[in-house]
Formats: C-alpha cells, sequence, structure tokens
C-alpha cells in the first residue's frame, strides 16, 4: 500500500480498507509494527517539551516528572488499542446490521489513532496554542477515520447512519479513554 492511499483512508470507505482487510495483518503484527512504535511518539515528545522547554511552554511544565508520567502515558496507550479493538467488536456486532471480526476491529483500533500519535510531533514548537489546534484537527480525522473504516470494513455505503451511530460511539469511548490519559499527565 502507498503512501497516498493511507492519506486518503479518513476521507473515502473505499480508498484502501479493502486491501488493508485482504492483507490479513496478524494482530500481534499491528500491535509490534504499528501500535508499539507509533504510541512511542508521544511519550517521547511529552518528555522532549517538558524537559527542553520548561515553563516557556506553560507555568509549572518543568517540575513534573516526566519519566513517570510519559512511562505510564506509553503504557496507557498500549492498553487503549487492545481495549478499543474489543470494544470496536462489541459495539458494531450489538448492531442487527453490522457485523466485523476480531481482525478488522484491531484494524481499526491501530489506524484510528495514527493522527493523534502524529500529532505529538507538533511539540517540538513550544505554543500551546498551536499544539492544541493540531490535537483538535487529529481528533478529527481519527472520527474520519472510524467512520470511513467501519463503512469500508463492514461493506455499508455513503451517509450509512448504523455506521455514524456505531462510530458516535466507539469515539465517545475513545475520547474519554484520551481525556483520562490527558488527566492522567495534568494530574502528575
Amino acid at each position: 500500500m502507498n503512501a497516498m492511499t493511507l492519506f486518503r483512508l479518513p476521507f473515502s470507505r473505499t480508498a484502501g480498507w479493502k486491501e488493508l482487510q485482504q492483507q490479513r495483518i496478524p494482530i500481534p503484527a499491528l500491535a509490534w509494527l504499528v501500535v508499539l512504535p507509533m504510541s512511542l511518539l508521544p511519550p517521547l515528545m511529552l518528555y522532549y517539551a517538558g524537559t527542553h522547554y520548561g515553563d516557556d511552554f506553560v507555568t509549572g511544565f518543568a517540575e513534573r516528572p516526566w519519566r513517570f508520567i510519559t512511562t505510564i502515558l506509553f503504557l496507557a496507550e498500549l492498553l487503549t488499542f487492545f481495549v478499543m479493538g474489543w470494544l470496536i467488536h462489541a459495539v458494531v456486532n450489538a448492531q442487527e446490521e453490522l457485523s466485523i471480526d476480531y481482525h478488522d476491529a484491531y484494524l481499526l483500533a491501530a489506524m484510528a489513532p495514527l493522527p493523534l500519535w502524529s500529532a505529538s510531533l507538533v511539540l517540538f514548537v513550544p505554543s500551546l496554542l498551536l499544539n492544541a489546534l493540531a490535537v483538535l484537527v487529529a481528533l478529527a480525522i481519527s472520527c474520519s477515520l472510524i467512520y470511513h473504516g467501519l463503512q469500508g470494513l463492514c461493506r455499508r455505503g455513503d451517509d450509512d447512519m448504523v455506521a455514524q451511530s456505531a462510530t458516535y460511539t466507539i469515539m465517545a469511548s475513545g475520547v474519554l479513554a484520551w481525556g483520562v490519559l490527558m488527566a492522567v499527565v495534568w494530574a502528575y
């Protein structure tokens, strides 16, 4: 699969989803080759920002125990992948009109946070406003990835209300989990 196809995934139910589905990448391979390396980005970038920018980024930012915080964040991200795969499977299969197997649910769980993980690269710039904007854009792209991924993997049409309903439930749970992760970061 080429890079252009990957960039079209959040905007189309047909571009690349069937190809990804047909590759049948094993769940452990998804975890090792996609989730593990990409989930390292936010903790590494947060550690970099916390140790290099200090209070220039946010008041009180420098005094935080960044090694502990970033380790917890990394472990929580890995756990979230497995929980979200299970959740996607449960939510989608609870609908009479939709069905997804565990492989496709975990494929979607591995693809959906890619924009959020990539947005952490903006931490190279010590601007709270820019970083907040990058996270909001990444969150919107993640929502779109889930919606179009459900359409493509479950073979649904455009403007499918059942896929939209499942997307809302999955994203609400994902945003809640993301909020808990951010609360952990700011609590310490």
